[in-house]
């Protein structure tokens, strides 16, 4: 535990409440667990650190599920998870160079545009064109490497469209899991990836597994119109966030 000396015990308290309740919403929903936990660490560490952090964290639980999420996910995740890979370097640089107030503005606008977007009727399950696939894809990269959030423009491509459950759910986690290790790789490469936070995302992993599973047990036992509601209050959410911490 030495190389967590370096952080204090108010930190370590706010980084075991966000990611119990994180991945509760994780396994509940699919997502969300990035687009909560990034800002309430952010509170407690450094922006750059916090997303790393939340990087390693969803790393660690997406390798957990990967067999499954590989066997259920669309076939479109994968054209998505490459461009995340290209992308994410990119918004890291960005996150690097500008101000906070900069990357609350963006943050904030993409949350605000996945809320409007999972609000339109549902669409069919047809695999959108490739325009607005690779869109997903770029912004999604972006979103990593800027907020460790691929999630806001990801969660409408699929939870929008007319499909099972079990392929949206496994669809945008092995994105998530993939943007995740895009995000460390380039948090390696940049000079950011410190051995304390990877530590940190280590000693939390019991944690995500026993929010995650509650939320699954949870989600279980819902219907699927309740379930779609509950994407939509979380999206919600995290755009009324977004826009506090603009304002």
């Amino acid at each position: 535990m030495g190389l967590l000396a370096g952080f204090t015990a108010l930190q370590l308290a706010v980084a075991v409440l966000a990611a119990l309740g994180a991945s509760f919403v994780r396994g509940l929903t699919g997502f969300g667990m990035a687009i909560l936990l990034v800002p309430v660490l952010a509170l407690a560490l450094p922006p750059v650190e916090a997303v790393v952090m939340g990087n390693g964290l969803s790393l660690l639980i997406g390798l957990t599920e990967i067999p499954r999420l590989v066997r259920d996910a669309e076939r479109s995740a994968w054209s998505i998870c490459a461009l995340v890979v290209l992308a994410t370097p990119l918004g890291l640089v960005a996150l690097t160079v500008t101000g906070a107030d900069t990357a609350r503005l963006v943050i904030a606008l993409i949350a605000l545009s996945a809320f409007a977007a999972i609000l339109l009727p549902r669409r069919s399950a047809a695999v959108p064109g490739p325009l607005a696939t690779g869109a997903v894809g770029v912004v999604s990269g972006l979103m990593t490497g800027y907020a460790g959030m691929p999630g806001p423009p990801v969660v409408p491509y699929y939870a929008g469209r007319a499909l099972p459950r079990i392929t949206i759910k496994a669809s945008m986690l092995l994105i998530f899991t993939i943007a995740a290790g895009a995000g460390l790789a380039a948090a390696g490469w940049m000079g950011l990836l410190r051995a304390e936070l990877m530590l940190f995302a280590l000693a939390l992993l019991p944690v995500i597994l026993i929010g995650n599973r509650i939320g699954l047990a949870v989600s279980g036992r819902i219907s699927d119109p309740v379930w779609r509601g509950l994407v939509g209050v979380v999206l919600g959410a995290a755009a009324v966030g977004a826009v506090v911490r603009l304002l």
